[in-house]
């Protein structure tokens, strides 16, 4: 039995969640968003809540119904308060700069990177922190993760691009014999 998949989802104010056979739509003004059960789990609206149950008495199921019921949470949460992710630039000449939909990065190569992002995803550069804003979990976690990945740290000086919360585990330099 799912664990996760017991908890109901609590719909905050503003937040118009409906269900229709497979499909349960969340609105937020003019945002809407769609998540597709495949016929897997049911869903249903119950005193501000969205609940959530196996089809099936088979483990796919069970599986399925934390896994939509977790869908389901991250969406809410997106719609209501955003996901944030924060990378960290270290090394002497690294640099990031935005331009429209475009963040132009400076990471010591011989060419500058010019990585184009959505519309519907906020990235702000200050000083050497770039923070990376959205409504999708999924999508706000794959920018970063592709941002990091152009020059991703190094064990020995801490040069490249890190999340904030990362921790970098140093290797000492060689040394001579005496």
């Amino acid at each position: 039995m799912s664990r996760i998949g017991k908890k109901p989802v609590k719909i905050p104010a503003g937040l118009e969640v409906s269900v229709s056979g497979d499909l349960v739509e969340f609105k937020k003004g003019s945002v809407q968003k769609i998540l597709d059960t495949k016929g897997n789990v049911e869903a249903k609206v119950e005193d501000g809540e969205l609940v959530f149950a196996p089809k099936g008495s088979d483990r796919q199921s069970s599986a399925f119904w934390g896994t939509y019921r977790a869908l389901g949470q991250n969406i809410v949460i997106g719609l209501t308060e955003g996901f944030k992710k924060q990378l960290e630039i270290n090394g002497v000449g690294y640099r990031a700069a935005v331009s429209g939909n475009v963040l132009e990065l400076q990471l010591g190569f011989s060419h500058p990177i010019n990585y184009e992002f959505p519309k519907d995803v906020q990235i702000v550069v200050e000083k050497n922190v770039i923070t990376v804003q959205g409504n999708d979990k999924q999508v706000v976690g794959q920018i970063a993760a592709e941002i990091r990945s152009f020059r991703a740290p190094e064990p020995y000086k801490g040069k490249g691009v890190k999340y904030s919360d990362e921790t970098i585990i140093r290797k000492a330099g060689k040394t001579s014999k005496k």
